[in-house]
């Protein structure tokens, strides 16, 4: 049961209520049951909502990457919808087995955003120059900046989701 109770689909504001339900339609969203707390703050949640959208509507990065990068952060979060959702077909049950720790069966493109995206979300200070030159030999500057910005979304959404025990019980 949520810590604070969602508003029912008829108290929600319209354009917030649309937008969910085409991001659901879109795969963006594992669960609208945080957003329908969130609808509390209606212009918040809506440019949130957006600002999710636009990753999967106009990327640098592949389905594939931002999918894995996604997991990989929801497995530390331990956000259990983040986890069961699946946003893209191009990563297998197998590419999910692999996450738990650096490995070959990723490319060196997949290896360096996924180490990025590990250190983002459970060690950050841990950053330093040798993981954006890594990250460099891969990506062009502004597609480092959508991985930064992406990973902090995740970050924040699997959080808040975690800390107002926003899960249902079947996503």
């Amino acid at each position: 049961m949520p810590r604070i109770p969602p508003l029912p689909e008829s108290q929600i504001e319209e354009d917030l209520l649309t937008a969910i339900h085409e991001a659901q339609d879109e795969r963006v969203l594992s669960s609208i049951l945080p957003l329908k707390i969130w609808a509390r703050r209606p212009r918040t949640a809506f440019h949130w909502l957006q600002t999710l959208r636009s990753f999967y509507q106009d990327s640098l990065l592949d389905d594939r990457l931002r999918e894995l990068v996604r997991l990989k952060i929801a497995s530390i979060t331990r956000c259990t919808v983040c986890q069961i959702g699946r946003k893209s077909k191009d990563v297998s049950e197998l590419d999910i087995a692999c996450l738990s720790g650096d490995n070959d069966h990723f490319s060196p493109r997949e290896q360096a955003a996924l180490q990025f995206a590990e250190l983002f979300a459970a060690d950050y200070l841990a950053i330093g120059d040798q993981h954006f030159q890594r990250l460099r030999s891969h990506f062009c500057d502004t597609a480092i900046v959508e991985l930064n910005l992406f990973c902090a979304l995740m970050l924040a959404g699997g959080r808040a989701s975690l800390v107002l025990d926003a899960f249902e019980d079947t996503p």
